[in-house]
């Protein structure tokens, strides 16, 4: 006899992968526990916790492998970043994913329609979305990841290690930005034409918004098998300095849409995917495409 308490939703269990360590995570974790077995009574929840950096790749894998789960990466973008990846690590697995805030930035999250996430499971509106593919050749190896917002390379990063260091809350981070503009080095790129080019930053991006405060394109479709890219020309810090601002207020407008963009380094230069810095060699080989469609989600 079925059970007439279970869930009518596409999805065999809900997996929680989250950061037990991070401050007030475990009244989190208990909360979204007592919220779905109220609101969704008979739907199984699995909670796995992360011991180290990388984990919740791991762990996202192992679940996407098994059955039919919705992976819910209680985290920042750094963590569902981790969470994506090891769902893209299992061809043709039929995981779900989906992001519950609990990071600095949590700028994909804040890019999407938000709807109460009990609510969201119920409604079971499951759709896909656009991921960026990002390919780095070097001399002796080849390296694939995944983006679920945006990869920047120069200011982006930079960004991201002087707010680190600088402390969090709005003024501190724009103080720290600024801060950061006084050390930014411009890096030169040899494009797919063979033309050379020196950038103060760069940035592809599938989402409008980054780096908390930043409205980087008008675009919004993460669907459309496209993303936007941002460049600034090596033109000084003022030049810098006003983007940043405008960025910041009124937003920097319309940009150019395109399915990929490729380039090899000349120098090295900091990466930042998701919100995680890399740093990548001179003389790499980047590849980013638009993986149209390849992530199932709420």
């Amino acid at each position: 006899m079925a059970d007439d308490r279970a869930p009518a939703v596409p999805f065999d269990r809900v997996v929680l992968i989250f950061n037990p360590g991070k401050a007030g995570m475990a009244t989190r974790i208990d909360d979204l526990q007592r919220d779905l077995a109220t609101d969704l009574p008979g739907l199984p929840i699995e909670l796995l916790p992360t011991n180290f950096a990388g984990h919740a790749r791991d762990l996202a894998r192992s679940a996407a492998a098994a059955g039919a789960p919705l992976i819910v990466s209680v985290s920042g973008d750094g963590g569902y970043n981790e969470v994506v990846n090891g769902v893209m690590d299992v061809p043709a697995s039929r995981a779900v994913c989906t992001v519950l805030p609990a990071g600095n930035a949590n700028d994909h999250h804040r890019s999407r329609p938000v709807r109460p996430f009990t609510e969201a499971i119920r409604e079971s509106r499951v759709r896909r979305i656009d991921l960026l593919r990002i390919t780095f050749r070097g001399a002796h190896r080849e390296q694939v990841q995944y983006a679920h917002s945006y990869v920047g390379f120069g200011l982006t990063p930079l960004m991201a290690i002087g707010i680190d260091k600088g402390g969090k809350g709005k003024v501190l981070e724009l103080l720290s930005v600024a801060r950061t503009l006084s050390g930014l080095r411009p890096f030169e790129l040899v494009r797919a034409d063979g033309a050379t080019a020196q950038f103060d930053s760069l940035i592809l991006a599938n989402i409008s918004r980054m780096a908390k405060y930043g409205r980087v394109s008008e675009s919004n479709h993460p669907d459309d098998g496209q993303f936007e890219v941002v460049t600034l020309p090596h033109a000084g810090r003022w030049k810098m300095a006003l983007m940043t601002l405008r960025a910041v207020t009124m937003g920097l407008g319309r940009q150019p849409s395109v399915s990929s963009y490729a380039f090899t380094t000349r120098n090295a230069v900091p990466c930042q995917i998701d919100g995680e810095v890399v740093h990548v060699q001179a003389g790499t080989h980047v590849l980013v495409e638009s993986a149209r469609g390849v992530l199932a989600t709420l």
